[in-house]
C-alpha cells in the first residue's frame, strides 16, 4: 500500500447532562462520514422523518429510546442497543427512561452529497425546529456523561 498524508483522529465521548432540551456535539467528521454524541432531557425528535442520502445508526448509551416508523412502535431500546436506519427510511424517536438520553450518532453519505432531511409528506424538516421538537438544551450543573 502507498503512504499516504490522510491521519486518523481520536475523540472522546462527553457531554453534559440535560434537564430540559436537548444538545447534539459533533465529535469527528469529514466529507462522508461523521460521529455525534446527542443528549435529550425528555422528548427526541418527535416528527417522523428521513435522511435521503445519509445512513446512520444509533446506539443508547444512557436511558431509553421508543423508536417508530411509519407503521407504528420498533421498539424500546436500552444501554448498549443500537438501530441502523438506512437512507431514506422514515423514523421519530423520544426519551421513555426515567434519566437523559445519551445516543451515540454514526452517520456516512456519498461524498459532497447534502443531506436532505424530509418529513413523511416529503417537505424539508430542519432538525432544529418545532416541528421536530427541538427545544433549547438547559444543563444540570456539574453534571456530564462520560
Amino acid at each position: 500500500m502507498a503512504a499516504t498524508s490522510v491521519k486518523a483522529s481520536t475523540f472522546h465521548v462527553r457531554t453534559p447532562l440535560l434537564k430540559e432540551g436537548r444538545s447534539d456535539i459533533t465529535l469527528a467528521q469529514n466529507e462522508r462520514f461523521e460521529v455525534r454524541v446527542k443528549c435529550y432531557a425528555e422528548g427526541g425528535e418527535n416528527a417522523l422523518h428521513a435522511h435521503s442520502t445519509e445512513d446512520h445508526s444509533f446506539v443508547i448509551l444512557q436511558g431509553q429510546a421508543r423508536f417508530f416508523d411509519e407503521n407504528g412502535e420498533v421498539g424500546t431500546l436500552g444501554r448498549n442497543d443500537g438501530i441502523f436506519q438506512p437512507a431514506g427510511s422514515f423514523y421519530k424517536f423520544e426519551s421513555c427512561g426515567d434519566e437523559p438520553l445519551v445516543l451515540l450518532r454514526v452517520g456516512a453519505s456519498p461524498d459532497n452529497k447534502v443531506d436532505d432531511r424530509v418529513s413523511y409528506d416529503g417537505r424539508p424538516l430542519p432538525g432544529h425546529s418545532a416541528e421536530n421538537g427541538w427545544r433549547p438544551p438547559v444543563a444540570i450543573e456539574g453534571a456530564f456523561y462520560e
